[in-house]
């Protein structure tokens, strides 16, 4: 969700009572839709039909609160900017029209007198939306795509074909339910708005500081305290937050000067809370969005993401937590004075009001089962209920409506995106792009699985530095995701390995929108904030080679290996924070942090049955780290050195 204000206008009078209106019916129609509503009235509503409303409002939601450049009008919605608006409105309406037909497959390959000017119409709309919020880049990349769709013959070798026309063209990629109204925009409509409501929700009833008044309640006290409510707080934070930018600015304004104030460096604040933010998208149980669009793409239930994900995230934010403990410990801190720790039962009785609904949210979606759209559906509605446990929200119950234009402006970013990465796959079907590209993929890593890896990570983390998550994982999914799975990866593993790098591209130089963020925040180096936060989030680099070899990281093979593979992960983890930082009971020497680390990526190799190539890096990480361990701890019981309490021990 993003939470940056200056890219919008700020109206008043009529036109903000429009744009209110347009942005506010986003979740209430996604609302009605996702609860099948209409079905208790006896209306059919066709997916494709809401579609094209959700499309039509987020057009002209986009044209009516987003100016057109630096120099527009920002108080005012300028002549052009409502006409613009009014024809999102009649290119969205269209298809409401046109899946009304009672046989609009037989009607699609008829190419009438108006469906050309419109498809044109629509796709220029969704360039000039993605243009004003996404910025030139992806606008020339859906423009090469096109033209690679007309004059695909043109092209050599592989990646050539028949050339398609114009019309046939614009046509199919407006009109068919598999492109335009596709994957990515249905999954934007009727599962990632729901949560992007509970969200707005949450946020209007003060879930953020409660977070962070939680957070400081529970690790205030240990050593290095205010960097342990930072990877808390920001770590629950990210999932009523889609957005690590977004998170970093919400709890960084806290969290970075408190963590200053006992001694972290500042850049190493910043990294801190950049790293923790960014976590957020890989957190069960509410992820960032491209996880939801993954589940559209792997066609499965959403819980089966969120169950595959929670080890990765345990061990991300494990080797997080114990780095920023043995940082503190280093440097001789302690935790927070008891005046600066709030009460724990009043903060927590308040923080109910949180609870409750991510409780509901895990029930409907795991045991009764729901489908995730309508469990984020259900839990923002208790969400809603629950705010009002607090005696400011009792007094001021029109707050909460503030979450409806929220959610609403929350979802033109996403929903232009999604709405061109429909066009993407357009072009993909009708070239077979992603076929092509897979055989090209496959050719590269022929001799070596881990090759093909190396390179899909690259290109990843290169996207990633320029493009938001979602377009990332999209992008990849379309073009790379293929050429994995047929070289026999699993899918899950496959798509989690392209979601896992585009997320951490925004932490990792040379362009690093989460650490910099942090870094103007902490007035720190942004490069410094960027190699300190790549330092603290090592583990992310590793855990996806991890858990494409072995899925036991991702919950699949027998409960036993999954264990064990969780278990020498955690102490992998554990031990490679020791390597890392430097320091356990003392700094370590250079000699000693690389053996330790050497130790710490043996057992990071998840157990896999009989295949003695896992059992032996685990025994040698095991063999080399418990020695060395116990001599450091025997040495330091000799000098008789206390530690100051810890969270971690």
């Amino acid at each position: 969700m993003d939470i940056e204000t200056n890219r919008f206008r700020t109206l008043k009078g009529s036109f903000a009572v429009l744009e209110a209106t347009i942005l506010s019916a986003l979740p209430i129609s996604g609302l009605l839709y996702v609860l099948d509503v209409p079905a208790y009235v006896h209306k059919a509503i066709l997916t494709e039909q809401y579609l094209g409303l959700f499309l039509a409002l987020i057009l002209c939601g986009t044209f009516l609160t987003v100016p057109a450049s630096a120099n527009a009008p920002r108080d005012r919605i300028p002549w052009y900017d409502l006409g613009l608006a009014g024809a999102g409105l009649v290119s969205g309406v269209y298809l409401i029209i046109f899946y009304s037909d009672p046989a609009p497959l037989v009607q699609l390959g008829y190419i009438t007198w108006e469906r050309v000017p419109l498809a044109i119409l629509a796709v220029l709309l969704i360039l000039e939306a993605l243009r004003r919020l996404a910025g030139w880049f992806l606008v020339v990349l859906v423009l090469l795509f096109l033209l690679y769709a007309r004059f695909t013959d043109l092209v050599p070798g592989l990646l050539g074909g028949r050339g398609t026309s114009w019309e046939s063209l614009l046509n199919s990629l407006y009109l068919s339910s598999d492109f335009l109204l596709g994957v990515p925009l249905s999954a934007g409509a009727s599962v990632v708005l729901p949560f992007i409501l509970f969200g707005s929700v949450l946020i209007e009833t003060g879930g953020g500081l409660l977070l962070t008044s939680f957070a400081t309640a529970v690790f205030g006290r240990f050593r290095g305290g205010p960097a342990k409510v930072a990877i808390l707080a920001s770590s629950l934070f990210g999932t009523i937050s889609g957005s690590p930018v977004a998170n970093v600015a919400v709890d960084g304004a806290i969290t970075i000067p408190m963590m200053k104030s006992i001694g972290y460096k500042p850049h190493v604040a910043a990294a801190i809370e950049a790293v923790a933010s960014t976590g957020g998208q890989i957190m069960p149980p509410v992820m960032g969005v491209a996880s939801f669009i993954m589940a559209e793409f792997l066609a499965v239930p959403y819980r089966e993401v969120v169950i595959a994900a929670v080890i990765p995230a345990m061990l991300y934010y494990i080797a997080l937590f114990v780095q920023v403990d043995l940082e503190a410990a280093k440097m001789g801190m302690r935790g927070l004075s008891r005046e600066e720790i709030p009460p724990v039962a009043p903060v927590f009785k308040e923080t109910l009001s949180f609870i409750l609904p991510l409780a509901v949210l895990v029930y409907a979606m795991f045991f009764i089962p729901l489908s995730a759209g309508k469990a984020g559906a259900v839990a923002a509605l208790t969400a809603a209920a629950a705010g009002f446990v607090r005696k400011e929200n009792r007094a001021a119950p029109l707050r909460l409506l503030r979450a409806l234009p929220a959610t609403g402006r929350a979802m033109l970013d996403l929903g232009v995106l999604l709405a061109a990465a429909g066009i993407i796959i357009g072009v993909a079907a009708v070239t077979g792009l992603g076929f092509k590209l897979s055989a090209v993929l496959l050719e590269i890593g022929k001799d070596s699985a881990f090759l093909l890896l190396f390179f899909t990570a690259i290109v990843s983390m290169i996207l990633g530095m320029g493009l938001p998550t979602s377009a990332v994982y999209i992008l990849l999914a379309i073009l790379v995701a293929p050429a994995l799975t047929q070289y026999g990866i699993l899918p899950m593993a496959a798509h989690f390995f392209i979601f896992y790098f585009g997320v951490i591209a925004v932490i990792t130089p040379p362009i690093a929108f989460a650490s910099f963020t942090a870094a103007s925040i902490g007035g720190a180096s942004p490069m410094q904030t960027g190699w300190a936060g790549t330092r603290l989030a090592a583990l992310a680099y590793i855990v996806p080679f991890l858990f494409v070899y072995s899925p036991a990281l991702l919950m699949r093979g027998p409960v036993w290996e999954i264990a064990a593979s969780l278990a020498t992960a955690i102490a992998g983890t554990w031990v490679l924070g020791m390597a890392l930082v430097g320091y356990w009971q003392r700094p370590l020497p250079v000699l000693l942090r690389l053996m330790l680390g050497l130790s710490a990526i043996g057992l990071l190799i998840p157990l896999r049955g009989d295949a003695l190539a896992s059992w032996v890096p685990n025994l040698l990480g095991v063999g080399v780290a418990v020695p060395l361990l116990v001599r450091e701890r025997w040495r330091a019981s000799v000098r008789k050195y206390v530690p100051v309490p810890t969270a971690v021990e």
